[in-house]
């Protein structure tokens, strides 16, 4: 059953203050929460984080007081969501086990929205992406093992299968290589949008997220790979944040980001499993309700445009966290080899790859291959991986087509 936003009201944003009281949560409980609890808790703190860091942008663009005004005082509100949400966390996990989650969330969101997703660009740009995510869970379980002795199937249960994606030495691509043509806002259908707004908000937040603990560790091998694997999602936000159209004005994107939060708190309502937390996805879609129409107000009055006949008639189906393990091993046997060149997407290797390759690595192993040779000395010659279904897992490539240069003929530069 379908959910428009625009037939509720919610809580007007004047009314929306909260005191501290009503902001100091009980995080959950690291051990007991339903692992896709805590991914949902990353996704709002990423979407809400993202919102913040918007009107911060489109304030510091605005010349009239009066607009400034009204995005302070819903800055503040979101401010206050995005405290609630993130303190859901509880603080006895350990950074990398936190970390471990927001792979999880990389993983199922990313290949949820690339099933979902109407355009055909988009959806590769997701699967693509997604496949480095996957083998970013797989890295930072080896090291998890390494460091605290703890299993990640601990952490994201049967839910997420932890093996081999493609391999993090071949993430490392030319700055240029990472920037994807964006969706047509014109054209587009409204389900895109939000899809590319979600994942750049999430992909965002996991770079933020890397770039501040990764020096937090002692162990150099624990820095090293954070610092590698930090350098990737750069690219990952720009490969998902240059797929949003800069034509769109910023009360559209303001429209769209209040609309995006109506979608996901929604949908994170409908399934959540537990009762407290969803009472908090419940206010908090109130919250953004009365956001969304005072937003849609704004645009009217200093766009002379309705917004409604850009959003959907209504939101369905819901973002839904879910095991995605047929689908990403479909994946791993078809599409594990690619790289990108330009804004297309090759299997073969080209002279701007390779020589990013060479810059960076020099020939040497880099943190992603030293974590899994330390695991295997330090565990008897045996990687950490986890799989649900009793099939041998897909071993990590050994040789690829990415090992060689050769510029792929008609593909874009």
């Amino acid at each position: 059953m379908g959910f428009n936003p625009l037939d509720h009201k919610g809580i007007p944003v004047a009314d929306q203050l909260r005191n501290w009281r009503e902001l100091d949560v009980e995080p959950v409980d690291p051990d007991l929460a339903d692992p896709y609890t805590k991914c949902r808790i990353i996704v709002m703190n990423g979407i809400e984080v993202e919102s913040i860091l918007f009107s911060h942008q489109f304030h510091r663009n605005c010349p009239d007081m009066a607009l400034k005004h009204a995005l302070a005082q819903t800055r503040y509100i979101e401010q206050q969501q995005q405290k609630v949400v993130n303190w859901l966390l509880p603080g006895s996990s350990s950074a990398l086990e936190t970390t471990i989650s927001y792979e999880q969330v990389a993983i199922d969101l990313t290949a949820w929205l690339a099933r979902q997703e109407p355009d055909p660009y988009l959806r590769q740009a997701y699967e693509f992406g997604v496949l480095e995510d996957f083998d970013h869970l797989y890295r930072y379980a080896n090291l998890y093992e390494m460091i605290q002795h703890r299993k990640a199937e601990r952490i994201v249960d049967s839910l997420t299968e932890v093996m081999p994606g493609r391999p993090t030495r071949y993430h490392h691509r030319h700055p240029i290589d990472n920037v994807r043509e964006p969706y047509n806002a014109k054209t587009t259908d409204p389900r895109s949008k939000l899809h590319s707004l979600t994942l750049v908000a999430a992909e965002q937040q996991t770079m933020n997220f890397y770039m501040n603990v990764g020096p937090q560790y002692m162990e150099p091998i624990a820095r090293q790979l954070y610092q590698e694997i930090a350098m990737v999602e750069e690219e990952h936000v720009t490969h998902y944040g240059s797929l949003l159209d800069p034509t769109e004005t910023w009360f559209e994107r303001l429209v769209l980001h209040e609309y995006n939060e109506c979608w996901l708190y929604w949908s994170f309502m409908e399934q959540e499993s537990d009762r407290r937390v969803k009472a908090i996805w419940e206010l908090h879609l109130n919250q953004e309700l009365g956001q969304l129409h005072e937003a849609i107000e704004l645009m009217r009055k200093h766009e002379g445009r309705d917004p409604v006949e850009m959003l959907p008639a209504e939101l369905d189906p819901p973002m839904t966290f879910e095991p995605n393990k047929a689908y990403l091993r479909e994946l791993l046997d078809t599409q594990i080899d690619l790289t990108t060149l330009g804004t297309g997407f090759v299997k073969d290797a080209h002279e701007r790859f390779q020589a990013m390759q060479d810059a960076l690595l020099g020939g040497e192993l880099p943190a992603s291959d030293a974590v899994i040779a330390q695991h295997e000395e330090m565990f008897g010659g045996s990687d950490y991986r986890m799989e649900t279904d009793g099939e041998h897992p897909r071993p990590e490539l050994r040789q690829s087509p990415l090992d060689q240069v050769a510029v792929a003929p008609g593909a874009a530069s």
